[in-house]
């Protein structure tokens, strides 16, 4: 392969700043919404507030390990995953089908990424429904929901420089 297949985006367009600045934003909104409360559900006798660590550390404390497991990897391990790839994507001198394949998949993945605020919203509305209980959302989903918004927003620029560049 020549040089000219193994390019950096960043080299090709080195005066674009919003790509990583989307990847760094979403990065620290993302550790902000894991770790802030997402949700507090008041029941006559308590008030519990969960951040989406602390929920996570509480369906495996009760005994629910898989239910744990598919959350901590929707809510951390994919988010993570993701922004490292955007980040790889953006800085690495890869060949141009490599990077169009990256970001493909990502594409494909970022339908399961509003997963956990559908999940909160699913608790929310359930619990309103009930009397003895009143569930609030809290700042955390609104910066883990914003992490996922600017990582979709730099996929698609990325998608789109990655065609273009490789026209």
């Amino acid at each position: 392969m020549s040089d000219r297949t193994k390019i950096s985006l960043w080299d090709r367009h080195p005066r674009r700043f919003d790509i990583p600045l989307l990847i760094v934003i979403s990065a620290a909104l993302l550790v902000a919404g894991l770790k802030l409360p997402v949700l507090t559900v008041r029941k006559i006798w308590a008030t519990n507030t969960f951040s989406i660590l602390s929920g996570i550390t509480s369906l495996r404390d009760e005994g629910q390990p898989f239910l744990a497991s598919v959350v901590f990897f929707f809510s951390v391990i994919f988010p993570i995953a993701k922004l490292a790839v955007l980040a790889f994507v953006w800085l690495a001198r890869v060949a141009e089908t490599h990077r169009r394949a990256l970001l493909r998949t990502l594409e494909a993945f970022g339908r399961w990424s509003m997963l956990d605020v559908f999940i909160v919203a699913v608790i929310i509305v359930s619990v309103k429904l009930g009397v003895l209980a009143e569930a609030k959302p809290e700042r955390g989903i609104y910066y883990f929901g914003a992490s996922v918004l600017l990582s979709m927003t730099a996929t698609a620029l990325l998608g789109s420089l990655a065609r273009r560049s490789g026209r």
